[in-house]
């Protein structure tokens, strides 16, 4: 494995290129064609928060986006505990919106499952659906995004997550599990 960090938006896994920015971009179309009047953005802790952050500001959205945790609803909570992740702030009200839930990557449909748990602790939406920068495959659960900006075979005994550099800059990190 080759982690390309000249640019700090790509990586390189075997003949894998993975631009980050550039799937941002794609991302970004896919969101715009997904987003009605009534549409709220939620980002799961911590790439998805950060994917939102963004997308409010460049779609020109008014209010703010939520931020998600599945930290309190998850299958693995006696192994993993509470993350130092931030914790869920919702500021519309969730009753009959149309939540459009982001994440960096989509792997076995967990984290989503526990994010879905904790999203219905605070009300009703009319829908939920599901746009994710990378989706790795894998599913343990019957979930699927309804945009991926990308979709990515990796080994199991690999991990892939969003970076944010300080500048805002989008890269990958990938490691071996």
């Amino acid at each position: 494995m080759d982690l390309n960090m000249n640019t700090g938006a790509t990586t390189s896994v075997g003949a894998l290129f993975l631009d980050a920015e550039a799937l941002y971009k794609e991302l970004l179309r896919g969101v715009q064609m997904l987003c009605h009047a009534n549409t709220r953005l939620v980002g799961i802790t911590s790439g998805g928060a950060w994917l939102v952050e963004r997308l409010q500001r460049d779609l020109n959205l008014p209010g703010k986006p939520g931020v998600i945790s599945s930290a309190m609803h998850r299958d693995d909570f006696s192994k993993r505990g509470l993350s130092n992740s931030a914790q869920t702030k919702l500021p519309f009200d969730v009753n009959g919106a149309d939540i459009l839930i982001l994440d960096d990557v989509l792997y076995t449909g967990r984290t989503l499952r526990a994010v879905i748990n904790e999203l219905f602790d605070y009300g009703r939406p009319a829908s939920v659906r599901l746009a994710v920068l990378v989706d790795r495959g894998g599913r343990e659960l019957p979930v699927q995004p309804d945009f991926a900006a990308a979709r990515v075979a990796l080994g199991s005994s690999q991990s892939l997550s969003l970076a944010r550099a300080e500048s805002g800059v989008f890269s990958f990190e990938v490691k071996e599990c």
